[in-house]
């Protein structure tokens, strides 16, 4: 696989990183006192003696922080602001000589989205759920969105076409389907969601597992998803299936996600694909599928038994979708569960359909401590992490926004490393009795330590996504680099949470492509966004032929014709096209 930059590289100038205590799980430092050296953008064994020292003595150097799993971009986004007013009156602040004003707080504005993750210390968040009628308007808050990298994953689940080629198990047309609207939609790879479940929810209806047919289709989930499995290892992409499964949010779903799992698992991964990355499925927000029970009365964990399988199985990966208990705004390609979640909530929703691709909701959500359900999926969530035994298989998500702000990281990063307050939490009633009584969370004495924090929100998001020049600290990789303000061998975190979560909350510097963004806790510099996506080599012959069946059909279904359907290279900002082979 190879890379194809079309823009401008950043200052050119080289620097050293010195003194600093450095987590780099994908070369196995762990906390090693150790230099970093960096020039013209690019990680590197060796520096001149004109480089700038950067004094960042005793401090925590990591990789810049990847996101797999947000909503950052997008029609639902926009959909969710119009709506939302009350949402961006919060974390409102004024402009300044290097930055726009932001505004929002589940829903940030574009600038301040950018401005957020940055002084987080990321430096690349995937777009979870693009449809691809609307990929240009996603390409065009990209562009808004500064300082990060910003690879999209197209919808495929409930795609019509995809499903017509699943019923047939004509894997070969759905690859170079995908590789055909990869290019189109400038997307990054196969994202599923409730597949066969947001076509259902177009007649009124929803699909309950893996089993259940797509109405007037006559094809399952099931067949879908593996169906979309075999033209990803076919075509070799970078990174597997992201699948959110049927029946999220449903107590009794469990039985679902597991059946979900263990239909690939004799999905041969393609040869090449196998070079970069370890899995054929990727399951999104976990948490959020992994509840017991017939309803919410007696619903309870299944947090164990869904990570009995991931630690038995080394074909999926899982990031967990993390509840903060805070207010926030739900939103997904997963229309019926909003629709459900309004029915149970009554408060105002809103759906969005797209033809003949896929359907949204988004409903305003407040995650309580005091709520016994609400308290159930807060613990889950600490339960996979702490039952899933290798923390390569499970990364650093709360969904964003949908189980919490991304802003909240710091937060759970404490929580993961203090067994301590997350007693306190259950003994001082700050969440509900739930936490004891329906779920393993008490019983569960395990901390993580940097180098496993490290791991899941750098390294293993990378290795997952199959980037091969960021998540590590290895020569030759971008320079991307966070450096925050926290001696490792002088605080104990499970006693000292709170200075962890301080700590996390503002990197002291934020560097990408070796431009320095955030310095002393403060944004000192803007840089655009780039956008990330996936070029599939050899299969042109099979997009044509493809695209030229189901031409008539594109005709009569769709509202917009076929020239304005493509993306053009000019919506697509700073774009790094990744040249994959195919064959």
């Amino acid at each position: 696989m190879c890379q194809i930059q079309t823009h401008s590289k950043g200052d050119i100038m080289e620097y050293i990183l010195k003194n600093g205590i450095v987590y780099d799980p994908a070369n196995e430092i762990n906390g090693e006192k150790k230099d970093v050296m960096f020039k013209d953008g690019i990680i590197v064994d060796d520096v001149s003696a004109d480089a700038k020292v950067l004094d960042v003595t005793d401090k925590i150097v990591m990789p810049a922080g990847i996101d797999p799993h947000a909503h950052v971009a997008g029609p639902k986004l926009v959909v969710g602001r119009l709506y939302r007013p009350e949402d961006s009156r919060r974390g409102v602040t004024q402009k300044t000589k290097v930055l726009r004003s932001e505004s929002g707080f589940s829903i940030p504005s574009c600038p301040a989205t950018g401005y957020r993750y940055s002084r987080l210390g990321y430096g690349t968040v995937v777009e979870a759920a693009m449809p691809p009628l609307e990929a240009k308007h996603t390409h065009e808050e990209i562009a808004t969105i500064p300082m990060i990298d910003i690879p999209a994953m197209p919808l495929f689940g409930n795609n019509w076409f995809v499903m017509e080629y699943a019923k047939d198990n004509n894997i070969e047309d759905i690859a170079a389907f995908v590789a055909a609207w990869l290019k189109i939609s400038k997307g990054y790879g196969i994202k599923i969601v409730n597949p066969c479940g947001s076509e259902a929810w177009g007649w009124g209806m929803n699909v309950h597992g893996v089993n259940d047919k797509a109405p007037y289709f006559d094809v399952t989930s099931k067949e879908v998803i593996v169906a979309l499995a075999k033209a990803n290892e076919m075509l070799n992409l970078p990174h597997s299936i992201h699948i959110h499964p049927n029946d999220l949010g449903h107590p009794g779903n469990v039985p679902t996600t597991i059946e979900t799992m263990d239909s690939v698992k004799d999905v041969k991964k393609g040869s090449k694909a196998a070079e970069i990355r370890d899995q054929v499925m990727h399951v999104c927000h976990l948490q959020f599928h992994s509840y017991t029970g017939n309803s919410w009365k007696d619903a309870g964990s299944g947090a164990e038994e869904v990570a009995k399988y991931i630690n038995k199985n080394d074909h999926i990966t899982c990031d967990v979708g993390q509840v903060t208990l805070d207010e926030t705004t739900t939103m997904t390609a997963d229309a019926p569960m909003e629709y459900d979640l309004f029915k149970l909530s009554g408060l105002k929703w809103t759906n969005k359909d797209i033809e003949c691709e896929t359907a949204a909701g988004i409903i305003p959500c407040i995650y309580s401590g005091k709520n016994p359900v609400n308290t159930l999926q807060w613990a889950i969530g600490l339960e996979l992490f702490l039952h899933i035994d290798d923390p390569w298989k499970v990364c650093l998500t709360t969904d964003h926004p949908n189980a919490g702000p991304f802003t909240r990281y710091p937060r759970i990063i404490s929580w993961l490393m203090s067994n301590q307050r997350r007693m306190e939490m259950i003994e001082n009633r700050e969440v509900h009795k739930w936490a004891e009584k329906r779920t393993t969370l008490a019983t569960l004495d395990r901390e993580y330590d940097f180098y496993d924090i490290a791991t899941i929100s750098r390294a293993a998001p990378a290795r997952i996504y199959g980037f091969t020049d960021k998540g590590a600290l290895t020569p030759g990789y971008r320079a991307d680099i966070a450096v925050y303000d926290i001696n490792p061998n002088d605080i104990d975190p499970s006693r000292q949470y709170a200075e962890i979560e301080k700590g996390f909350n503002v990197a002291d510097y934020t560097i990408k492509d070796g431009q320095i963004l955030v310095k002393d806790k403060e944004i000192v510099k803007v840089k655009e966004s780039q956008n990330v996506w996936v070029n599939v080599q050899g299969w042109e012959k099979n997009e044509e032929k493809v695209i030229n069946n189901i031409m008539p059909f594109f005709t009569q279904y769709y509202s917009v014709k076929w020239e304005n359907y493509p993306v053009h290279d000019h919506y697509v900002s700073n774009p790094i096209r990744i040249d994959v082979d195919g064959k």
